[in-house]
């Protein structure tokens, strides 16, 4: 407002026109003229300056982007050949895809991989493709599927190969289909207990099932697929342990290298990640990495949008933020869909807090395996307990982008960055009041105990001793089940951050084999917890309000279904685990 009434004061337009005059004249600047005030010349001249330059950037915006382009483009493959002449020349070390020369490689190949495939293949074959190719096989998939002979000679066809290979790869150590009877025994139990059984769509189930167990295939018991994952969890790793310079340089070399000071060492780095998911947020590539997944998997599982979408987002993101995916469907989703988005939440773990699981002693390649294998397991178990029995009013073929609540990408890792104090602080309260209440409880028992002449009665006995035939069931060893039982029942009553630091203790006592270790791992890698459900519907009411009185209903049944889940995930991978698996 103050420019355009600068613009329209006539006597700021008549100085600048003698200054004008002058300049013009003589080379030369009348300085008396500048002492004019208010509204002078010179802030019309610089308004005028900036609007110029406003209105050249926004008309060659295209040449501008285009040339940049270019620059970036060069410099990069310019380095690429760059470090290839000296791995060529100078560096005598074996080309490794997850080390030196052949990580770029690999990262450069993504990257461009996927700028070809979306400015070029996409942008000019998309339709045609789409026309000549995918609709037809589309089409004939649809009529074939709509045939029962096929469905079943189909399905059979699976299950057979499926059987197969479990024989031939089980024959030396028949132990572990122990595992496949506990996966049937939680199948059987989530029909039992499902809602409406008879309105089951089998599609969900056996498909999310069956994706599941490729999931295992590729990074268990696949040796490439093993160590692409091992590359990559390494990798994870090692980038969310420069959370730790930070850290270091606020508090101390010597508060954050002790293992001891919980706070310090491992949840500063939460601070660091949830900045970048922030930023990444507002750069858009966050929802659109979720919704492309989520996309394949709804086509895959038959399932709605925002229940493909929410099972993604969950691998990456935790409870609270993977549900700003969808939300702005949220109040006219159904009860089966909110129990989905629930027990997705419940049973998986965000990569925000992965660096504190990690700093326990858990293994990185478990941590992200458990949360890979879990997205399509949620559809397999919600749908299997609570089937849909209304008609869904969000089976859209996309979702609009979330609204950005940043105007720069510095002010969204400004605020993602505090708000991982709210994170932190809510995890040190959790931990500090349930550690203390764990400590009673276990001092009560202990001082009823020693009334009857056994004072080593705790809470980690009781729950060792009530979840001994569920870990049996997973393939426990039979000696290892009550301390797997005790870690599960503390990560159920608790949460799993006690949980995970009491396997620690136990891995570093050598109490665990690499065996129980997985299970364990797999089994407690989910937000199944009390004080997780009452932030799930914390965080879901607040965004629509209508919806509450639903999520209180389903808060149990999706407590005791993300529960499942977990499971689910262990039994698989005490089914495909080898005894060398990530010794």
């Amino acid at each position: 407002m103050a420019t355009d009434e600068t613009r329209r004061d006539p006597k700021a337009e008549k100085i600048e026109m003698d200054v004008q005059k002058k300049n013009s004249s003589n080379g030369t600047i009348n300085h008396d003229l500048l002492d004019y005030e208010p509204n002078g010349w010179f802030e019309v001249t610089l308004s005028k300056m900036g609007h110029s330059t406003e209105d050249f950037i926004r008309n060659n915006f295209s040449a501008m982007k285009i040339i940049s382009l270019f620059i970036l483009n060069g410099l990069v493959i310019g380095f690429f050949f760059a470090c290839m002449y000296y791995w060529m020349y100078h560096d005598n070390k074996p080309l490794e895809l997850c080390n030196g020369f052949g990580s770029l490689i690999a990262f450069l190949g993504i990257i461009y991989f996927f700028l070809i495939y979306f400015q070029v293949i996409k942008r000019f074959f998309g339709k045609w493709f789409e026309r000549t190719l995918w609709n037809r096989i589309k089409n004939s998939s649809s009529k074939l599927w709509k045939i029962r002979l096929f469905k079943w000679c189909f399905c059979a066809t699976i299950s057979l190969a499926i059987a197969l290979f479990l024989y031939w790869d089980t024959r030396d150590n028949p132990q572990r289909l122990l595992s496949l009877l506990g996966l049937c025994v939680l199948l059987l139990l989530g029909f039992l207990f499902s809602l409406h059984p008879g309105r089951i769509n089998w599609r969900s189930v056996t498909v999310g099932l069956f994706v599941q167990f490729l999931f295992g295939l590729v990074f268990i018991r696949w040796e490439a697929g093993r160590m692409a994952l091992q590359c990559f969890s390494n990798k994870v790793a090692t980038f969310l342990s420069y959370g730790v310079e930070g850290a270091a340089f606020v508090f101390g070399d010597f508060l954050v290298k002790q293992e001891q000071v919980f706070a310090f060492n491992a949840l500063t780095v939460i601070f660091f990640f949830s900045m970048l998911v922030e930023v990444l947020f507002y750069w858009g590539a966050m929802q659109w990495f979720c919704l492309k997944l989520g996309g394949v998997l709804q086509a895959a599982t038959a399932t709605t949008v925002c229940e493909s979408t929410i099972a993604v987002g969950n691998v990456f993101l935790g409870m609270s933020e993977s549900v700003l995916l969808i939300k702005p469907y949220i109040p006219v989703l159904t009860p089966s869909e909110l129990h989905v988005v629930m027990s997705s939440g419940f049973a998986t773990v965000s990569g925000t807090i992965l660096a504190a699981y990690i700093n326990f002693g858990a293994e990185p390649a478990h941590l992200v395996t458990a949360s890979v294998m879990s997205a399509p397991a949620a559809l397999c178990f919600s749908k299997l307990m609570y089937p849909e029995t209304r008609r869904s009013l969000t089976t859209v073929d996309n979702i609009p982008p979330v609204e950005r609540q940043d105007q720069s990408a510095l002010s969204a890792a400004t605020r993602g960055a505090t708000n991982g104090i709210s994170l932190i602080l809510n995890i040190i309260a959790n931990l500090v009041a349930f550690v203390a209440f764990i400590s009673f409880v276990n001092g009560f028992l202990g001082y009823c105990g020693g009334l009857l002449g056994n004072p080593d009665i705790n809470l980690e006995w009781i729950l060792g001793k009530i979840f001994i035939p569920l870990c049996w069931l997973m393939g426990v060893p039979w000696e290892e089940c009550e301390l797997v039982g005790s870690l599960i029942g503390l990560k159920t009553v608790v949460n799993e951050f006690v949980a995970y630091q009491r396997m620690g203790e136990m891995k570093r006592e050598g109490l665990l084999s690499p065996r129980s270790e997985l299970i364990a791992t797999y089994s407690l890698c989910g937000f199944t917890n009390p004080s997780s459900a009452g932030i799930m519907i914390g965080a879901i009411s607040a965004m629509a309000p209508n919806q509450r009185e639903t999520l209180s209903s389903l808060a149990l049944r999706a407590f005791f279904a993300g529960c499942a889940i977990c499971f689910m995930t262990a039994c698989i991978g005490g089914i495909l685990m080898p005894e060398d698996s990530f010794v």
